[in-house]
């Protein structure tokens, strides 16, 4: 291998983004903060990298493992690069916007950075967009974060079908302890029901066996997930989160009739800092969700707690749904074009490539520039390939 060779070669999981893939990209998170914005939210822009301790704290301390770290020069202070932004926001609404009035409605957008990938998502670094309504607590707030999310990706050009899939990663652990289950019982029902392991879920005894197998026969569609659940003996805790479900699924429906709704009860998995509903995005041949979201708890500097609930899009899966951007039309200026010209054709919309010395063949020298027009005489005109 050659030293430019060399240089040419990126780490697993990390890649160039090439004309006009980067600018497709940047053009789709526009069009996603558009409709955040649109809604109410606004935007906040919070630094790549910071103390560890900020990035950890509240919904962060679930994916501390996924984080690269350094210690900064200046401090001598460990910090990490983030790895997803929802925690950042946090923060911020925490802290710089204790004082702003509730209820908040923040959107970001930006890079993220993870030590490895997945089987569905091996790049480790990806774009990401979102919205956090911070400070109430209500199925009108989850709502219109669901549908929002559903909306963002529909103005973005997605034409396939999505489906929301709804899930309650707080069922398993009310189920345990209105009835007293020791941890580790209770850990083993949760990771069967996320697995989908309905052997292990058959050497759980008694009433708690019963209820765990319910929750793993009731996923599906939300209106028959929804039904099976209601047949289920569940403890009052756990019975108020199905009918908190159930108000939502309504409140969806209500709104969007034609957006496809799914309830698997017993995924945990990715909604591990979850206090209330979780919520997945996924389309029909597309590697990997198009994003995840739900209900979780801020935690302020005095460790008082508030309400928030949220999403963040995965521009990458996103991107993998739409179709291919359609190359750019640039027109070639042959040297010497007047400036006032130039300006007038930039401002009726077109792209300008200028020449920077004269050419004997001006539509020779479009082609091999890859212009697909040529500006003669006053006239913008096509080049014969």
């Amino acid at each position: 291998m050659t030293e430019y060779a060399a240089r040419a070669l990126l780490p697993e999981g990390l890649h160039d983004e090439l004309p006009p893939a980067a600018e497709h990209e940047a053009a789709v998170v526009s069009r996603l903060v558009a409709v955040f914005a649109a809604h109410g939210y606004q935007r906040v822009k919070p630094p790549l990298i910071e103390f560890e301790e900020s990035l950890t704290a509240g919904p962060g301390a679930a994916q501390g493992t996924g984080m690269f770290r350094l210690v900064d020069p200046a401090s001598q202070r460990l910090m990490a690069v983030r790895s997803d932004m929802t925690v950042q926001v946090a923060r911020i609404a925490a802290t710089r916007l204790q004082k702003a009035a509730r209820p908040l409605r923040l959107s970001y957008a930006g890079q993220v950075l993870r030590v490895k990938g997945t089987q569905l998502r091996p790049e480790r670094q990806f774009p990401q967009a979102g919205v956090e309504l911070i400070g109430v607590r209500s199925v009108a707030a989850d709502a219109e974060v669901v549908l929002l999310a559903v909306e963002a990706l529909e103005a973005c050009g997605h034409a396939r079908p999505v489906t929301v899939d709804l899930t309650l990663p707080t069922l398993v652990p009310a189920i345990a302890a209105a009835l007293a289950l020791p941890a580790a019982l209770a850990d083993k029902a949760r990771d069967a029901l996320d697995g989908k392991d309905a052997a292990e879920l058959d050497g759980i005894p008694g009433e708690a066996g019963i209820l765990f197998r319910g929750l793993l026969a009731a996923a599906g569609p939300a209106d028959r997930a929804l039904d099976t659940l209601a047949g289920l003996a569940l403890p009052p805790a756990a019975r108020r989160e199905v009918q908190e479900l159930a108000g939502l699924v309504a409140a969806i429906r209500k709104a969007d009739p034609a957006i496809a709704l799914t309830i698997d009860p017993g995924e945990y998995r990715a909604h591990e800092y979850h206090t209330g509903f979780g919520f997945t995005l996924f389309a029909a041949g597309v590697r990997g969700e198009l994003g995840r979201g739900g209900r979780y708890d801020l935690v302020g500097p005095d460790g008082g707690t508030e309400e928030a609930v949220g999403f963040t899009l995965y521009v990458d899966s996103l991107l993998r749904s739409l179709p291919k951007p359609a190359l750019p039309v640039f027109v070639y200026l042959p040297f010497d074009t007047p400036a006032a010209e130039a300006r007038a054709l930039r401002a009726a919309g077109h792209r300008t490539v200028a020449g920077l010395a004269p050419v004997d063949d001006a539509a020779a020298e479009a082609r091999r520039l890859g212009c697909s027009h040529l500006y003669h005489a006053g006239a913008v005109t096509p080049v014969a390939a």
